[in-house]
Formats: structure tokens, sequence, C-alpha cells
């Protein structure tokens, strides 16, 4: 009956410690303060679509921009309703190996997280063992009877042990595994971020390729032309030598651009396949024709700098509980300080005889409270405490370069977004007068009032600004993507709703 009393108290004191107050300092979310700046927006000269798909330019001081949303920022990919793009963020977050591989890092953090509690339950392990010991006539235990003895020990049973968290070591190790583990699940979505980005990015960027190719091939197209009229009359005996040579030396420069282009759309559609989990050449068949389409979204800005977000972003989040875990660990440390009270026990069978092993006369049991309790440690205690708290200063001081680097990289996306379309609009009005240049320098040739050196020109700057336009383009929606990565992907909006 004591011992259903001792057992029962045991019981009661170790739940009872759950609402003791544990050592360490208590986590708090950490308060940085991000003084408020004004966004580095270059406006825009352009405001809505007119009838053949372009921005019309703005007019006065109004600014029609549509105002980035979390909403917009949780499935950016949606935004471009471009159904081989959404496929492939598909696969990529099923299949790409490198995410596969933090989801498994995750789901060690959460069994680690569940083995945590082991330390607040009892400890058993059981035991079996039979032995046979000999002492011989010349041994001192048999050296004055003359004779051997032999002896058959049979011994099984279980020895428990069951540590009371007094001063919360245990819980505060909990708390830390707590932490890792969310941790854990907030890099699989920093991962999830990287990868769909990455992928929205290569993607765009072969389709841009792709419009590259075609304006160089279209180009080659109309330099041919001009360089077998010229051949034709050269062959007749009224051209210019020189022309010819200038429209061949013209013609050959944009076929050498074409096999460079090709390499980097070999090499994005590779990239493409890795990221979504395939062998490369897999996709190619997919992602041969470019749509005749334009994946210039309206123009967007942002109200203000988006703190909430910001802070919200997985690696933000990453570098904030990896702070709440420091600050456990630095409680774990501070409790081995204080004495641990374990309730220990054993119950078993021991005999000689193995036909009477499982009788009655055969049990053995005991328990009772220990106590330990580290009475002089060579200061290795208070310096695993020191060291603990280090790592947790340089844990909040993690925090808040992160948070640092969130806001730089949001403010430079919108910075680059903002300015590109500016570049974009000069280009455009480039190419125009470009075109009207070539036109104008072949009629002056045809006349005879200028040489051909001037259609070359003309020709060059318009293959030259046509890329261009077709770049700025691609680049305005990369900038665009980076920016709803720089605040966060949407991760923390999906999990929110």
């Amino acid at each position: 009956m004591k011992t259903a009393y001792l057992t029962i108290g045991a019981a009661a004191l170790a739940a009872g410690c759950s609402w003791l107050p544990a050592v360490g300092p208590d986590y708090e979310n950490p308060e940085v303060e991000i003084p408020s700046h004004q966004l580095p927006d270059a406006g825009l000269p352009t405001t809505n679509r007119t009838e053949i798909g372009e921005f019309r330019p703005a007019e006065g001081t109004n600014d029609y921009r549509v105002a980035i949303t979390t909403n917009e920022v949780c499935c950016w990919w949606a935004n471009f309703r471009d159904d081989m793009l959404a496929g492939l963020v598909d696969s990529a977050v099923s299949n790409n190996i490198s995410f596969l591989m933090a989801q498994e890092r995750l789901t060690a953090a959460r069994w680690q997280l569940l083995g945590s509690y082991a330390a607040f339950m009892p400890q058993v392990a059981g035991s079996l063992s039979a032995q046979r010991t000999e002492f011989g006539k010349n041994t001192p235990t048999m050296v004055n009877t003359g004779r051997k003895l032999h002896r058959d020990v049979f011994a099984g049973g279980f020895d428990a042990s069951w540590e009371i968290d007094l001063f919360g070591g245990n819980r505060r190790a909990t708390e830390a595994a707590w932490a890792e583990a969310e941790a854990a699940g907030w890099n699989v979505a920093d991962a999830w971020v990287s990868l769909t980005s990455e992928v929205g990015n290569d993607y765009i960027s072969l389709r841009t390729t792709q419009q590259r190719i075609e304006v160089a091939r279209t180009n080659l197209v109309l330099q041919t032309e001009t360089y077998d009229i010229l051949k034709s009359r050269l062959d007749s005996g009224i051209g210019d030598e020189l022309a010819v040579n200038q429209s061949k030396y013209l013609v050959d420069q944009t076929q050498a651009a074409i096999p460079s282009l090709l390499a980097q759309e070999e090499r994005l559609k590779n990239s493409l396949a890795i990221l979504v989990g395939e062998m490369p050449g897999s996709l190619h068949d997919q992602l041969a024709e470019c749509p005749r389409r334009d994946w210039l979204l309206a123009p967007q800005k942002l109200e203000d700098t988006p703190m909430d977000m910001i802070r919200n972003r997985p690696d933000v989040r990453v570098a904030e509980r990896k702070l709440a875990a420091q600050v456990a660990y630095v409680g774990v440390a501070e409790s081995m300080w204080y004495p641990k009270l374990y309730i220990n026990g054993s119950l078993g069978l021991n005999s000689i005889h193995p036909q009477k092993f499982f009788s009655t006369d055969s049990l053995y049991g005991s328990i009772g409270p220990a106590v330990s309790w580290p009475i002089f440690q060579g200061g290795r205690i208070y310096a695993s405490i020191k060291a603990e708290e280090a790592k947790m200063n340089e844990a909040a001081l993690n925090y808040e370069q992160t948070l640092q680097k969130a806001v730089c990289e949001v403010r430079d996306a919108y910075a680059a977004y903002t300015e590109e379309y500016h570049r974009y609009q000069a280009l455009r009005s480039a190419v125009k007068a470009a075109e009207d240049a070539v036109s104008i320098a072949k009629d002056l040739y045809k006349n005879g009032l200028r040489d051909f050196t001037a259609v070359i020109d003309a020709q060059r700057s318009l293959l030259t600004l046509s890329e261009s336009v077709v770049i700025s383009r691609g680049q305005i929606t990369s900038d665009l993507i980076k920016l709803y990565k720089a605040l966060g992907g949407g991760i923390v909006v999906k999990e929110e709703e």
C-alpha cells in the first residue's frame, strides 16, 4: 500500500511540475523598429492598354497603376494566365528533388520534437540473463572444502527511472524542439518561394530568348532579301560591290548571333526540366513553341513598405523561430545548476533454480526517490550558460539582419521594376524611329543620295533596339516576379487564410 501511495504521489508531482515556472528567460517576440522611408518608386509613364495591347502615356499626375495586394502575391503565377507556367509550378512543387529534401528535413524535425516528449515519461528497460559461475578447488571460495562448485543464476526484470522536471529543463528543451520544428517548416516554405520564383524567372527568360530568336530571324530574312537584291544588281553589272559586301557581313553578323541564343534556349529548357523534377530533354516538345502572347501585366505599385508581409517572409520567420529556440536552450543550460529528482524502481525475478524461476519466491522489487545535484563541475555549467547566451544574442542579431535584408530586397526589386518601365518606353520610341530610319536610308540609297553604309547602320540599330525591347519586356516581368518573391511569395498569405 505504501508503494502505491508513493507511486501516486510521484505521478501527481510530475503532473504538477508542468505548472511550475521554468528557469531561464521567457521568449518574447523581437521588436525591431524599421523606420518608414519613401519607396524608390520611379513612377510610371504609362497607364492602361490601348486597342493594340500597349500602354498609352499617362495624363497629368494621375496614377492608374494597380496596387499590389496579398492575394496577388499569394498565387502570383496565376496572374499571368499561362497554363504552361502554372503547370510547371505545380510539377516543381510536387517533384523537385531539392524541395522534397527540404520536406524530409521537416519530417525529421517533427520526429525529433516528438522524441523530446520522452523526457517527461518514465524510462523503462528490460533485461533477461542466465549465468553459470564455476569455482574450482583452488579458488579462494572452495580451497578449504576440497570440492568444486558451480552455480546457475537466472534473472529477468525491469528497471525504471522517472525524472520529475522540477526546474523546467525538460520543458525548455521541448520549447526549443517546437521552435526548431517550426523553423524547419518555414524553411520548407522558403524553399517553396525560391523554387516557384526560379521556375517563373527561367520560364520568362526562356520565352524572352525565344522571342529574341524570332526577332533575329525576322531581321535576317529582311537583310537577306536586301543582300539578294544588291547581289543581283551587281551580277547584272549595275551594282555596288562595296554595298554587296557590307550587306553580306550584316547578314553574317545577324546569323552569328542566333547560335548563342539557341544554346541559351537549350540551357533554360534543361534548367526548367530539373526544377520540375524531370530529366533534361523531357520538356523540349512542350516548350518548343513560344506562344504569340505578352506576359507584361498591367503596371503595379506598392502603396507603402508592406512590413506585415516582410515580417512574415519565410526566411524572416525562420530567423525568428531560431531565436525562440536559442532562448529556450539558455533555460536548458541554466537548469543544470539545479538538482534533479528521480523516482527509480525495479521489478523482476531472480532464481538459481530454473524450474522455480516464475515462483513468487523469486520475485524482487524496489522503488524510491533519488536526487542528483552537480556540486562542482569546474565551471563547465557556467561556461555552457554563457555560450548559450552568446548564441541567443547572435540569433537576435541574425533576425534583425534578416529583416534588414528583406526590406532591402523589396526596395531593390521595386526600384528595378518601376525603372524598367521607363527604359521600355524609351526603347519602344527608339524602335519606331529606327524603322523609319531604315525606310529613309533605303530610299536615299536607291536615289543615289547616300551610300549603303547608312542602310547598314539603320538596319543594325533596328535589330539591336528590337531585341532590346523584347529583353526589356521580359525584364519587367522578371523584376515583378522578384518583387513577389521579396514580399514572401504567398506562403504566409495562404497559411493565414
